[in-house]
């Protein structure tokens, strides 16, 4: 299928398989080049030759591991002076199913760094001309794990919680500036992710593990929708509104001059 229409270009990391790759393939149908990032440079090439032959966008391939901080680096750059660049998908991840106590806390640190100092890093370097250009969208891969950490690892959960309360930041600080923000929320996925994490997906109960397919159309469709934060196997979205306003209503009570009477302390 070729597209004729252009929307620009989109940067996509963790792109040469699983929910990357696939984002890949929906966007060039929906008319962006692409410029793709991730490690394995043959994934890539094969995956660009692919859309290329399926679409006519064009394909850019940039290899890159994004938890080291020169290619990082190489990648702030191209967000910040590649004036075609319409859309950032920080997509790039890795995830833990060990228990903390059980986990390698180099390993973790590592997590981190990919999770959460690359994320944001290359967000900072994409949302300033996003902003000056009145245009652009940043999706942020998050995980389900955000809002209910105990259900992997700690620190994958308190990484992918960070997503998610940058996310929210991002989308108060830039409302109005014509940049679209978005927080995807995966459950288990069938993907490479569970294979990586110890944990292959064959061992979960098959009615909660979701196809790639399925989720990055469901993303792609709350994207439409105009969702901030989207989460694709949620039946009823009134349900993550009432998640949203328990949140809010705590709010005037976060921050006050005395305790709460429930201590009972008086002066």
């Amino acid at each position: 299928m070729t597209t004729h229409n252009h929307s620009g270009t989109a940067l996509i990391t963790g792109a040469s398989s699983g929910i990357g790759a696939i984002y890949a393939q929906r966007l060039a149908q929906r008319g962006h080049d692409l410029i793709l990032v991730a490690r394995n440079r043959a994934r890539l090439e094969q995956l660009a030759r692919r859309i290329t032959d399926d679409t006519g966008r064009s394909v850019e391939i940039v290899t890159a591991d994004l938890g080291q901080p020169a290619d990082v680096r190489r990648i702030e750059e191209i967000l910040r002076t590649d004036a075609s660049i319409t859309t950032l998908v920080n997509n790039a991840g890795v995830g833990g199913a060990a228990p903390l106590l059980g986990s390698d806390v180099d390993k973790m640190q590592a997590m981190i760094e990919l999770n959460v100092t690359a994320l944001t890093r290359l967000t900072y370097a994409a949302a300033p001309a996003f902003v000056a250009r009145g245009r652009g969208t940043i999706i942020n891969i998050a995980s389900i794990v955000a809002v209910a950490p105990e259900v992997l690892n700690g620190v994958y959960g308190g990484s992918k919680a960070f997503v998610l309360a940058f996310t929210q930041s991002l989308q108060h600080e830039l409302a109005g500036k014509g940049v679209r923000i978005q927080a995807v929320l995966p459950g288990a996925t069938r993907t490479e992710f569970w294979d990586t994490a110890g944990h292959p997906v064959e061992n979960l109960p098959q009615s909660m593990v979701m196809s790639g397919d399925d989720l990055v159309d469901a993303a792609l469709a709350g994207l439409d929708q105009g969702e901030v934060f989207t989460v694709p196997s949620l039946p009823d979205v009134a349900d993550w509104q009432a998640f949203e306003t328990a949140r809010a209503a705590l709010g005037p009570n976060l921050s006050r001059s005395e305790p709460g009477a429930r201590y009972g302390i008086t002066r």
